[in-house]
C-alpha cells in the first residue's frame, strides 16, 4: 500500500521508533526509513528518493540544521518537506530553522496528534491524494483546510521552563528541576542522576505522565547553557507504602547518544555530587 517514502532521523532509537509507529498507524501509505544522524541520512538520500524528512536538531557527525542546509542546496530536495523535531524550542532556534527553509517545527516531547497535524500540514494534497487512493481517511482531515501557519505564532517558551534546572541549589541542598512532557511540566526535586537515568521526587498533586511517555530534562550546565536530555518514563513509584502518600518517585531513562550531551551530563553529575 505504501506510496510515499519518509525518512526519520534521530540519534535516539526510542524517538525514531515512536515517530515510525505513529506514522505507520495514522498514514499507512508511508514507507519508513531511519537514520541515526545527518551523515547517514545524507548517504541514504543520495541513493533513494524521499517525500518527507523528519529530523532531530542535535546529533553527532551532522546536525539536523546542517542536513537541512544540504537539502535546500540540492536540486532534488530543495522543495521536499522537512520537519524539525527537537527540544530546542526557543525563538532564536525557530527563526534560524525558518531562515534555512524548514517546513515545520515540532518541539519535544510531542504527542501523536501533534506530529500527525504537522505531517498533514506539510504534505498537503500529496498525502491527501495518497490516502484517498488507498481508501484510507487521514485522522483529522480538516487540518488540510487550515490556513494558519504555526511558524508565525509565538513559540512555546521551553528553553526556560519555570522550575527548570536553572533554579538549583547544590552542595547538599535540594536540586529543584522540571521535566517536560507532551502536555505538562512536572516540578520536582532530583534525588539521583547517572549517565543513563535521573530519579526525581514530585508531589502527587500534579499531572503525572504514564510509563514510556516521552520526556525532556532541562539542565543548566557550564556558561549558563541549557542541556536538553531526551528520555522516557521508566518507572513511577510511591515514595512510601501508604496509599495516601504525598510524594511519587519518577525515573526517566535517557536516550540521547550525542557525545556533547553526554559530556554536559557528566559535568552536571559531577556538580550534583559535590
Amino acid at each position: 500500500m505504501a506510496v510515499l517514502n519518509a525518512l526519520v532521523v534521530d540519534d535516539a532509537s526510542f524517538v525514531r521508533d515512536l515517530v515510525k509507529r505513529t506514522l505507520r498507524q495514522r498514514f499507512p501509505v508511508m514507507e519508513m526509513t531511519e537514520a541515526q544522524n545527518g551523515r547517514r541520512a545524507q548517504s541514504l538520500m543520495s541513493r533513494n528518493r524521499f517525500d518527507l524528512v523528519l529530523c532531530d536538531w542535535e546529533m553527532p557527525e551532522m546536525s539536523g540544521l546542517e542536513l537541512l542546509q544540504w537539502m535546500r542546496a540540492d536540486d532534488h530536495y530543495r522543495k521536499v518537506p522537512f520537519i524539525m523535531i527537537t527540544s530546542r524550542g526557543d525563538k532564536s532556534h525557530v527563526v534560524e530553522a525558518v531562515q534555512e527553509g524548514v517546513s515545520e517545527y515540532l518541539g519535544k516531547p510531542f504527542s501523536p496528534e501533534g506530529l500527525s497535524k504537522k505531517v498533514m500540514k506539510v504534505m498537503g494534497r500529496t498525502l491527501q491524494d495518497a490516502m484517498a487512493g488507498s481508501g484510507a481517511t487521514p485522522p483529522g482531515a480538516n487540518v488540510f483546510r487550515e490556513s494558519a501557519d504555526l511558524l508565525t505564532r509565538k513559540p512555546a517558551q521551553n528553553a526556560a521552563a519555570p522550575g527548570s534546572a536553572s533554579r538549583q541549589e547544590r552542595g547538599g541542598k535540594l536540586v529543584v528541576a522540571a521535566i517536560r512532557f507532551a502536555d505538562s511540566t512536572l516540578k520536582c526535586v532530583i534525588k539521583d542522576i547517572t549517565l543513563s537515568e535521573v530519579r526525581v521526587i514530585a508531589k502527587r498533586d500534579q499531572a503525572f505522565p504514564g510509563i514510556l511517555d516521552q520526556a525532556v530534562v532541562d539542565m543548566e550546565v557550564a556558561d549558563g547553557r541549557v542541556a536538553r536530555l531526551n528520555g522516557y518514563v521508566h518507572q513511577l513509584q510511591a515514595v512510601d507504602k501508604r496509599q495516601d502518600t504525598d510524594f511519587v518517585s519518577v525515573t526517566v531513562r535517557f536516550v540521547d547518544d550525542d557525545p556533547k550531551k553526554l559530556e554536559d551530563l557528566s559535568h552536571f553529575i559531577a556538580s550534583f555530587r559535590r
